[in-house]
């Protein structure tokens, strides 16, 4: 029917996962994906891309950014807190656990910010990884560097200039003409970089003159990750490309990246349920 909750007690069950009645998860039942990919085949058609297109290989990776001495330390006294109030039954909503994953987010990639959430007021700990993210770009001609966080797009910036790496920015400041001056100047190779923010440039452009994508820090958006990646890998890319995503080992980064993954193989499962069916299989 059209009722999420009747749809999600139909193929999922509840497990819980804290001490209150209301903190649980819901798990997949077994064979709830053919099930539902049953339900689906009348209305659904796939192409995969690479099946309907000859275009060179794209290859995804993770490249590990070590934190130094003094950023470590500030994670890990963050990390510390946030096991202090978890310990002491503190962080009992979804909105308080999502405001600590934040803050050790952003320590991890570099910076933190004063009320604990993205905005312009923020603490630099460490820039060191867009260092290493300016090392990545100089490995290809031309990149897209998708950014998550204010205080990255500023290093960034900061940290091209210092090489002379010619580079447009797209994110929710960035008007209609300005971001359709910024794709065409970087397509006709003016720039060797587009920074990006993926909520305002993962969707819709093509950015074929890019060879590399570039996620300064992992998202936890799964949408915003593929489609992402596709600005340069899509019809008229006649180059290799890869995608390299920058993860800080030992910290929420990971997690937050293995989470992503497991999305994309759980999406990807479903997909391969349909299109077994419509090969008779």
């Amino acid at each position: 029917g059209k009722s999420f909750y009747q749809f999600r007690n139909a193929v999922c069950e509840p497990k819980q996962v804290g001490p209150q009645p209301n903190m649980l998860q819901w798990e997949d039942k077994p064979g709830a994906e053919g099930t539902v990919a049953t339900l689906l085949q009348d209305v659904v058609v796939r192409h995969k891309f690479e099946e309907c297109i000859d275009i060179p290989a794209n290859h995804t990776y993770s490249v590990p950014y070590h934190m130094p001495p003094k950023q470590a330390k500030a994670y890990q006294a963050m990390e510390r807190d946030a096991i202090a109030l978890l310990d002491g039954g503190k962080i009992v909503s979804t909105v308080n656990a999502a405001g600590v994953m934040t803050k050790l987010l952003q320590i991890a990639s570099g910076a933190s910010y004063f009320d604990g959430l993205e905005g312009d007021d923020y603490a630099s700990i460490d820039t060191s990884r867009y260092e290493l993210v300016a090392d990545l770009v100089d490995q290809s001609d031309h990149s897209v560097v998708f950014f998550n966080w204010t205080h990255q797009r500023d290093e960034l910036i900061k940290e091209f200039k210092k090489r002379g790496i010619t580079y447009a920015v797209i994110d929710g400041n960035t008007n209609d003409r300005a971001r359709k001056d910024a794709v065409d100047m970087f397509q006709a190779g003016f720039y060797r970089v587009l920074l990006a923010h993926p909520q305002s440039a993962a969707h819709g452009l093509t950015l074929t003159k890019g060879t590399a994508t570039i996620w300064a820090s992992p998202t936890y958006n799964l949408e915003h990750f593929l489609q992402g990646n596709r600005r340069i890998y899509r019809a008229g890319q006649t180059e290799k490309t890869e995608t390299i995503v920058i993860i800080a080992p030992g910290t929420v980064e990971e997690k937050v990246y293995a989470k992503l993954l497991e999305k994309d193989a759980r999406q990807g499962s479903m997909l391969e349920f349909l299109k077994d069916m419509f090969n008779g299989q």
